[in-house]
């Protein structure tokens, strides 16, 4: 089934302090636009699914496994699943971050609220 959502239309979900995500649910795959306000507290993390991570705005240090990438807009990291990885913010300016999933995540709320065509 097909679905267009309206990104400005979606909920913020608050992940935590400093940390704000909207996400939308595929078939086989999710994705997530991620807003890191400068100065969160980083938390490495890692799951069974592989990410791709598009930086739309801001600079991170995005730490994959043993690797550290200074990374800034337009900038894209693939992450492999089962590694431990995390971002920080560089600077004063938030980062967005466009996140892209396979399998999907099912352990993300969808945030599309009435927004769809």
């Amino acid at each position: 089934m097909s679905k267009c959502v309206k990104l400005d239309s979606l909920n913020w979900e608050q992940v935590r302090s400093g940390v704000c995500r909207k996400v939308v649910h595929g078939e086989g795959g999710t994705i997530s636009l991620n807003k890191l306000a400068a100065g969160h507290e980083p938390k490495p993390h890692q799951h069974a699914h592989e990410q791709i991570a598009i930086i739309l705005k801001g600079r991170t240090k995005f730490t994959v496994g043993n690797t550290v990438y200074e990374l800034q807009e337009n900038d894209i990291v693939v992450i492999p699943p089962n590694v431990v990885h995390f971002a920080e913010v560089i600077g004063d300016e938030d980062c967005y971050n466009l996140d892209v999933f396979v399998p999907r995540r099912g352990d993300y709320v969808e945030t599309a609220l009435g927004s769809e065509k």
